[in-house]
């Protein structure tokens, strides 16, 4: 069996898939979290083969949890679900890890192929998605050397940073990443420096370019 773990901020959204999911022979979905730093526990706690992830969730995004869940658990295969098909969305997840991309508005089908296909150690990418783009994006990052801004921030400065760029206070901050009100400070301060940004209206409108936030309505 293969046990996957549902990754999504919507609930009628994780039960539909639930739903799905568990008509196939040979899966078992095990748990569901409704953001990514529920997302990261429940894979430390449960150990699924596969998560399916969807981006935009809120406290910690899913690009960032697929990082985490990559880093600190690299037999557990993150497979994304998501609105998103551009090609800054989907340069952003593989670099992070992600071992599938699925765009929803896809057949189910497609879905449960990325996950049979990320549990035997494949990749597998949407039809929807220019696979050409996306060869050509890494191509590129590979032969300059190219490192994006985003991927010089540490952990903690891209979780502070989307957390910022959500409105929360640095005392909202410190309770949910339970640090010191000094220390939000201190990665507040990290993260203008090295991103040559000097307000947290600039933090934010970089958090929303780098698909970190989705955009307000």
């Amino acid at each position: 069996m293969i046990r996957v773990l549902l990754a999504d901020d919507h609930t009628i959204v994780r039960k539909g898939l639930r739903s799905l999911l568990e008509g196939e022979r040979g899966i078992e979905v095990v748990g569901e979290a409704g953001d990514g730093r529920r997302a990261v526990a429940k894979v430390e706690e449960l150990h699924p083969d596969i998560v399916v992830m969807d981006i935009a969730m809120p406290v910690l995004n899913g690009l960032e949890a697929t990082h985490q869940i990559s880093r600190r658990f690299p037999e557990v295969k993150v497979v994304i679900l998501t609105i998103h098909d551009t090609q800054q969305y989907i340069l952003h997840t593989l670099r992070a890890g992600a071992s599938g991309y699925v765009v929803k508005r896809a057949a189910p089908a497609e879905l449960v192929t990325a996950i049979q296909a990320a549990y035997r150690g494949d990749r597998f990418l949407s039809p929807l998605v220019s696979r050409k783009i996306i060869e050509e994006y890494i191509r590129l990052a590979r032969a300059t050397g190219e490192v994006d801004s985003y991927g010089r921030l540490t952990d903690r400065e891209r979780e502070v940073l989307q957390l910022i760029a959500e409105g929360h206070s640095s005392p909202e901050i410190a309770e949910l990443l339970h640090i010191s009100v000094k220390t939000v400070a201190t990665h507040r301060a990290h993260l203008m420096d090295k991103l040559d940004i000097h307000s947290t209206a600039q933090l934010t409108q970089y958090a929303i370019r780098e698909g970190v936030i989705s955009p307000g309505p």
